[in-house]
């Protein structure tokens, strides 16, 4: 048992073990007839549905796994191993599972988490604008009042499911004259249906088979009843409690992809030889795998401690911020580092290490890129010294 998986129940050991299974059985020897050309991988999709990964984070009482974050994230990373897009599928499903869960309305969660959870179905959060990226003040998105409705007109951009999934968990602006404007939103449950345009797939480097694309709210109507939890202006903080468990996923995404990448490099080490010998005797190469499954480990115990902080009730902004921006630096150093063992081959899409080069920059920019993360980290750094000055 690692220091990763010892916070885990055996319920949950064999979760995460279920999961590798299905990763080495199913995904890896499969994943290069849906990943070149960008194909929706619907097979994997539905043994996921079956396997329950998508309810991982409901409640039991509404159908759901409901594992601990800490299990959340090494599930997340079994299923980034295989293929990132796979852990992709579940990230914005599962945040917005845990939003309903906790401050959504009983009518909410009855409605929503008993088909989330068996993934018939799915969501997706969307937040990005075209023109705004992470700056989230400048939202332009209005859900204006008009009876006992919502009229909801804007854009969302890089939304990923954004064809799959039938319910869209929408920050929005509710009241236009709030000062900030982040007392004015709300986050909005949006049904796909008329008014809600999804484009076609946007083009990417990596993270394929998985869609992103813009979304436009077109005088899209949804009841008033639609705002999470039933009361308006709270989106904010209901939204940045959400990115806490957006950001430990994907820090466990980056932990995914360097773990794969780490054994391919460690693989290739001990077959290839040059001067008489496998290339990993080499100090430069040896060097290079020691300090590869340094970062790996690493990154595994932050991102699992940030779940742990998480689970137990605590405020997580800045630890999984920290998770989030040491695992995608490490994942992006460590993908190139393999491609460096590799050699000539490690440039050709004859070995997977090219591919883990192409997914690991997602980490760094998504959820909040890595310079909003310094700057979450940098507040609370400061915010915290004053709270315990005072209670000094």
């Amino acid at each position: 048992m690692t220091a990763a998986t010892s916070m885990l129940s055996q319920e949950e050991r064999d979760m995460v073990a279920m999961v590798a299974e299905f990763v080495d059985q199913r995904v890896r020897p499969k994943v290069r007839e849906y990943e070149p050309g960008d194909i929706y991988p619907e097979e994997f999709i539905e043994e996921m549905k079956r396997l329950g990964f998508f309810g991982l984070l409901a409640p039991e009482e509404h159908g759901g796994v409901d594992v601990s974050t800490a299990c959340f994230a090494l599930v997340t990373e079994e299923l980034a191993r295989g293929w990132m897009s796979l852990a992709g599928a579940i990230g914005g499903h599962s945040v917005i599972t845990y939003l309903i869960r906790h401050f959504g309305t009983p009518e909410q969660r009855d409605a929503y988490l008993p088909r989330m959870a068996d993934g018939s179905l799915r969501a997706t959060m969307a937040l990005t604008e075209p023109g705004g990226g992470s700056d989230l003040q400048a939202m332009r998105t209005q859900a204006q009042a008009d009876g006992d409705e919502l009229v909801i007109n804007g854009s969302k951009m890089w939304i990923s499911n954004a064809r799959h999934s039938g319910l869209i968990g929408l920050l929005c602006i509710t009241d236009p004259e709030a000062e900030p404007a982040h007392r004015g939103m709300s986050v909005v449950l949006v049904e796909a249906g008329e008014g809600v345009e999804v484009s076609p797939n946007l083009p990417k480097l990596g993270y394929r088979g998985v869609e992103s694309c813009e979304v436009v709210f077109d005088a899209a109507r949804v009841p008033s009843s639609a705002v999470l939890g039933g009361e308006p202006n709270k989106g904010w903080a209901h939204m940045m409690r959400g990115l806490e468990v957006g950001r430990i996923q994907v820090a466990a995404r980056a932990v995914g992809v360097g773990q794969a990448a780490l054994a391919e490099a460690v693989a290739y080490s001990q077959q290839r030889e040059s001067f008489g010998k496998p290339i990993w005797k080499h100090q430069s190469v040896g060097n290079l795998l020691a300090d590869m499954a340094t970062k790996v480990r690493a990154s595994r115990l932050m991102t699992v401690d940030a779940a742990a902080c998480l689970d137990a009730g605590e405020r997580t902004d800045m630890e999984a911020g920290m998770a989030k921006l040491f695992a995608s630096e490490n994942a992006m150093q460590v993908a190139l580092d393999a491609m460096r063992v590799h050699g000539g081959y490690g440039y050709s899409k004859e070995f997977d290490v090219e591919r883990y080069f192409r997914d690991a920059p997602l980490m760094i920019l998504g959820e909040g890129t890595n310079e909003i993360q310094r700057n979450v980290i940098a507040a609370q750094l400061i915010a915290r010294e004053a709270q315990d000055s005072e209670g000094r």
